[in-house]
This record gives C-alpha cells, sequence and structure tokens, in this order.
C-alpha cells in the first residue's frame, strides 16, 4: 500500500535522524586520578566492513535501520537485500552517492542463498545485522558466529494481544484489526493472536469479525483500500492451507478470507482478512509464523494463565494488552518474557532516538538489538586507556597485582 510505504519510509528517516547525533554517543568516557598520576578513559572505534541482510517487507525501512547508523560510526557496509524486491536498495545506494559519499562505503550486493553464504564468514566482513525468519536467523547466527564475526540476527514472530473484561472494546478491536491485517500480516509486529480473557471473548470476536469485514481489500496502489495482497502466489497458498487446517481440527473459522476476488485483479496474490475462533495452542495456527493476514483467538480465564500462554510460546518479539488497569498493565509488562510490549498500543515499535528494536528468545539471535542505542554498540567496539606521564617523581614497578593505591 502506498500509505503503508510512506510510513515505512518515514521509520526509516527516524534512524537516519538519530545517526546525524552518533558522535555524542561514541565520545566515551574519562575518569580522572584512578591512581597517583594515573587517568583512565574510553572511546568507541568502527568494526570496519559489516554487512546487512534484510528482508521484502520493508526493503527500505529495515536497511535503514542499519547503514545509517554503521556508516555514522565509521564502517562500510555490504547490503544484500531481498531478491523479492531487490530495487529500493539501488536508490538508497544513489542517494547515498547523491549525498557525497565515498565511493565503496555502501555496497549493495543482490543475490539469494549464495549470496548470503558468501558475507557469512567472509574474512573480511567483521559482523553480520539479519532480519527475516527464525529458521534463517539461526542460521546466520550459527554460520557467523561459528566464524568469529559479530551477529544481530532478528527473527519471526507469533505476536500476542491481550484483551481483559475492562478494556474499552471497540478501541481494542479496531487497533487489533489494524494491527493483524496491516500490511496483510506480512511484518514481524503484526498481532497474530487474540487473547480473550474470561467474558469479553464473545462479544470481542464478534466485534472483531464485523470489523474484519469491513476491511477494504485492494491493489497497492488504490488509495481507497486498506490491505493488499501477499508477496507470493507460494505465500498465499501456504496461508490458506494453514487456515483449511485449522478449520479441519475443530476451531471455527469466524471470518473466511480464502474466496475473496478483487475485480480487475483477479489473478493476484488476494487473501482475505480472516479470524479463527477457539483456537488452542498445539495447533499448527498458532505454533507457526504465517506472515499472512490471520488474526486467531485464543480463550483463557485470568490475566495469569494469559501470561502463562505467552511466556509458552517459543517467540517473543512484541505484544500488547488493552486494559483500563494500571495494575494489571503493570503485572503484565513484569510477567512477560518478550521484548517489546505495549499498553493499549498493538504494534509497540519503539521510536528509533530514544530505544532499539528486538525482541527475546526465538525472535532474536545475538545480543544486541537493531538501530537506536543498541545499533551503536553493535557496529563499534571499546577501547579502555590508562595512562601515566613522568612529570614529577616515576612511580617504582611493582611484581603485585596492580591496584589503586
Amino acid at each position: 500500500m502506498l500509505a503503508d510505504s510512506r510510513g515505512e519510509v518515514q521509520r526509516g528517516l527516524e534512524v537516519a535522524e538519530f545517526a546525524c547525533g552518533v558522535p555524542q554517543l561514541v565520545k566515551g568516557e574519562f575518569s580522572a586520578q584512578v591512581s597517583a598520576g594515573v587517568d583512565a578513559f574510553s572511546f568507541r572505534e568502527p568494526l570496519g566492513v559489516v554487512a546487512g541482510i534484510t528482508p521484502f517487507n520493508f526493503p527500505a525501512m529495515v536497511p535503514l535501520w542499519m547503514h545509517p547508523i554503521a556508516i555514522a560510526t565509521g564502517n562500510t557496509l555490504v547490503l544484500r537485500p531481498s531478491e523479492r524486491d531487490p530495487s529500493a536498495s539501488l536508490i538508497l545506494a544513489e542517494l547515498w552517492q547523491r549525498a557525497g559519499l565515498p565511493g565503496g562505503v555502501f555496497n549493495v550486493v543482490q543475490g539469494d542463498k549464495a549470496a548470503v553464504d558468501a558475507i557469512l564468514g567472509h574474512p573480511e566482513i567483521a559482523a553480520v545485522s539479519f532480519v527475516g525468519s527464525t529458521p534463517v536467523a539461526r542460521y546466520v547466527h550459527e554460520h557467523a558466529t561459528r566464524s568469529g564475526q559479530r551477529v544481530q540476527a532478528l527473527g519471526g514472530a507469533k505476536n500476542h494481544a491481550v484483551v481483559l473484561p475492562d478494556a474499552d472494546l471497540d478501541y481494542s478491536a479496531d487497533h487489533l484489526v489494524a494491527a493483524a491485517y496491516g500490511s496483510a500480516g506480512e511484518r514481524c509486529m503484526a498481532v497474530s493472536v487474540a487473547v480473550a480473557v474470561g467474558p469479553v471473548a464473545d462479544p470481542l470476536v464478534d466485534a472483531l469479525a464485523r470489523k474484519a469485514k469491513a476491511v477494504r481489500v485492494g491493489p497497492g496502489r488504490d488509495p481507497e483500500a486498506e490491505m493488499g495482497p501477499l508477496v507470493t502466489e507460494a505465500a498465499r497458498a501456504r496461508v490458506a492451507r494453514f487456515i483449511g487446517g485449522a478449520q479441519q481440527s475443530g476451531a471455527t473459522v469466524a471470518v473466511d478470507g480464502r474466496g475473496i476476488t478483487v475485480p480487475g485483479c483477479e489473478q493476484g496474490f488476494f487473501l482475505g482478512p480472516t479470524l479463527i475462533d477457539h483456537v488452542g495452542t498445539d495447533a499448527d495456527v498458532y505454533t507457526q509464523e504465517l506472515f499472512g493476514p490471520v488474526l486467531v483467538v485464543v480463550r483463557v480465564d485470568s490475566l495469569d494463565e494469559a501470561i502463562a500462554v505467552i511466556n509458552a510460546n517459543p517467540y517473543g518479539n512484541g505484544t500488547a494488552i488493552f486494559t483500563e488497569s494500571g495494575d494489571a498493565a503493570r503485572k503484565f509488562q513484569r510477567g512477560v518474557h518478550v521484548g517489546m510490549i505495549g499498553v493499549n498500543v498493538p504494534i509497540p515499535t519503539p521510536m528509533a532516538y530514544y530505544y532499539s528494536f528486538g525482541g527475546w528468545n526465538d525472535s532474536l539471535f545475538g545480543d544486541h538489538h537493531v538501530h537506536g542505542q543498541e545499533g551503536v554498540r553493535f557496529y563499534t567496539r571499546a577501547k579502555a586507556v590508562t595512562q601515566r606521564w613522568h612529570g614529577g617523581a616515576q612511580q617504582a614497578a611493582s611484581y603485585n597485582f596492580p591496584t589503586a593505591n
């Protein structure tokens, strides 16, 4: 969708703006007189050559999470964009060139797995940033770390949104529908599981179904459309199979998007908003990352049970709670094992100039989140210097372990 693409670019520009202030974050620290006539200080230096491996769903924003910070901290970067939409990276390269960046600082390498494998373990590449599915993130992490490369590999997600009985039902349903079906569900922060607590379940499902049926599906260039097609026919068919499997296993398909047709786009890879109720946590439609416009509803009796459901899931990217209770929200944010949490905010993507983006568990492999201050730390390493100048009496050498005496 055009509006979605504009939003993607804007969120990427926020990282570029943050990178303009990077000197403030790499200046290090200074401590005077840590011992007699001895000062200590630190500073951060670039790693050298780093690489970014990015997915199809945000071809401008995700690279912008990486290269502005990598270059601002003094590195050169090799970008391997998704082979499904390679042109955005070339536009970025042209913009860097027009801005006066020296040749060889920002480099684009097109290709598929062969290009990725050439990056992993390359002796001149010090670090690799990756965003994609969990199986590939694990592959990138294992192969890169084996050769000593620093790695941040962001994987998949199964983002839950808990709705408590005291929540504003209309507000919650509006935001859940937008979070589940925006970008056709093809984003790692999409809400794919609504956890309905107690008596809110039936009215919530009714509201979600009504609003899901009203979502306008159409081609990306249609300004009236709210949701577009999936990326490929294979992706559409895969999601449709999961919907069929859920139906066969006894779940209730409250809204079925498999039969949708878009006039004038009959050959498009469209799948309408789909809502599946009474889903168990052992169902394939729950355990697998579908990456499509499917929202499943899991019913529980209490907030404690909702937290337990979230923590039992192998992913830990993003989560949210809808409630009017500050006590419940505080219990939730302290109790869940998830990296990004929203309170009445379904897609809690942090602002780049304050906090970094990244999940827990199978949603992140490596020690650092992407962009923000975590990004600065990832693309640099620290040096600590302890120095003494012989302006006066020289201190005798000691064979003992050095202390501050």
